[in-house]
């Protein structure tokens, strides 16, 4: 736990108890804090009060006697519209944090690498960690995924913090100084949060604003979103970094058909490391290796920590192999664009999707149909993906995941095609039958234990 006593003696809010809320309430409490902790939904209230957390109805408290409130990014602060005690803690003059702020403020000296991209910043982030970890760096990844920025353990003076940086949590974090700053990609993704996609682009590029003078700008230029971004980069202020998985580049890091280079001499190939399959994975890899690089780790030392990678749980996890038939657990993938990466890398899938709808659907990865045998579509965006499919991919509507994961093995065993994966890649949130996408792939993983046939060792 992050030690946040230069708080000791001041009152502060806390709206929302999920995973970063509880844990920063925690963390307050025991640094001597008064704690102010609500959230709308009273099984949250109920479950943070049980464990000893001060609830306090925010929207009914003074806040002349507030020095701080800490802000959960998954509430709206502004758009589609302000929650109301957003509003009311703006009348207040008080600046909306989120708990990765109150991390930045309790290390200022702390090495700090921030990673964001609509898609791809767990892997990267994680894959950094491990990078790091391997370098002989004391290191730990958060965030936005695992470890909440407050539980994250105390590394001391020579430490390095890899945080995963949503565009909701990029909005709280004024205090935040960054050595290495990295995005990704973007595509359209929560437009509705950021009042369009330019509001969206604005808040992906403040990772830039975060850094600290003379740090490393690592920026993908696959898309013109991001390629935009990097041209406009002060490199006085910055060392820009230019990656790309589609072109090799004379300057920056690439990996065109997965051979990764530097300033175009060669490193390794990444197509010998299968936990980091795909064009979007090679994307990640050239993030992590320039933002390793501008750590000090050698070539060699961070080809070798590729190999060992043991990858992400819910982004292509292989979970199964059955029959000759792979189980792969991709529920991170809530948006079109991601299910297109994991398309991308096999030949035959029968395809578990649906869940709660996001912007755009899925008419993005027709391109990718062909790779479909037949999709199995779960949850509230069932209708919509059934219509988007007709005439061009079979699709049964099965509600559950359940079902969804029985009738792909049925089928997947009648055909016995060689090759074949189960793919869980929704391209939906989950929050229609599921508490998130992480429970959504346990659920996955648990109905594929269960499943019979004869497993690859």
């Amino acid at each position: 736990m992050i030690d946040t006593s230069f708080l000791e003696g001041k009152t502060v809010a806390v709206m929302g108890l999920g995973k970063s809320g509880t844990a920063t309430a925690r963390a307050l409490t025991a640094a001597g804090a008064s704690v102010w902790a609500w959230d709308d939904g009273a099984e949250a209230r109920q479950t943070a009060a049980a464990a000893g957390i001060a609830v306090i109805d925010l929207l009914g408290a003074d806040f002349a006697g507030l020095d701080l409130l800490v802000w959960s990014p998954g509430i709206a602060h502004t758009f589609p519209k302000p929650h109301p005690v957003a509003a009311k803690a703006r009348d207040a003059g008080l600046t909306l944090v989120c708990d990765v702020d109150l991390l930045a403020r309790a290390k200022p000296s702390a090495r700090t690498f921030g990673v964001t991209g609509t898609n791809g910043k767990s892997t990267a982030t994680t894959l950094l960690g491990h990078v790091l970890e391997a370098g002989g760096r004391a290191a730990a990844a958060g965030g936005n995924l695992g470890n909440a920025a407050l539980a994250m353990p105390d590394l001391g003076p020579e430490g390095r913090y890899v945080l995963e940086l949503s565009s909701y949590q990029l909005e709280l974090v004024p205090s935040l100084a960054l050595d290495v700053a990295v995005l990704l990609n973007i595509t359209p993704d929560h437009l509705g949060r950021h009042g369009g996609m330019d509001g969206y682009i604005a808040a992906k590029s403040l990772v830039f604003s975060r850094l600290r003078h003379g740090g490393t700008a690592v920026v993908g230029v696959d898309d013109a979103h991001s390629a935009a971004i990097a041209a406009g980069l002060d490199a006085g202020r910055a060392n820009v970094v230019r990656i790309s998985a589609e072109q090799r580049l004379d300057k920056g890091v690439s990996a065109q058909d997965g051979v990764l280079c530097d300033d175009g001499h060669y490193i390794c190939d990444l197509k010998e490391f299968g936990r980091l399959p795909g064009r979007h994975n090679w994307q990640n890899a050239c993030a992590v290796y320039a933002a390793a690089r501008a750590d000090g780790i050698a070539p060699e030392v961070i080809a070798r920590a590729f190999a060992t990678y043991p990858g992400l749980a819910h982004r292509q996890e292989l979970v199964a192999a059955i029959d000759g038939v792979l189980y792969v657990n991709d529920s991170k993938a809530t948006n079109a664009d991601a299910v297109d990466k994991a398309l991308c890398c096999y030949q035959t899938v029968y395809w578990i999707a649906g869940g709660q709808a996001k912007e755009g659907g899925i008419d993005a990865l027709a391109p990718h149909f062909h790779r479909i045998r037949h999709a199995f579509l779960i949850g509230e965006a069932t209708p919509a993906f059934a219509r988007a499919l007709a005439g061009k991919v079979g699709a049964t509507p099965c509600g559950t995941l359940e079902v969804a994961v029985s009738m792909a093995r049925d089928l997947a065993a009648l055909e016995a095609i060689r090759g074949a994966v189960v793919l869980l890649s929704p391209a939906c949130a989950s929050w229609d039958q599921f508490k998130s996408f992480e429970h959504r792939g346990d659920e996955f993983r648990r109905l594929v234990a269960e499943l019979p046939g004869r497993r690859a060792a």
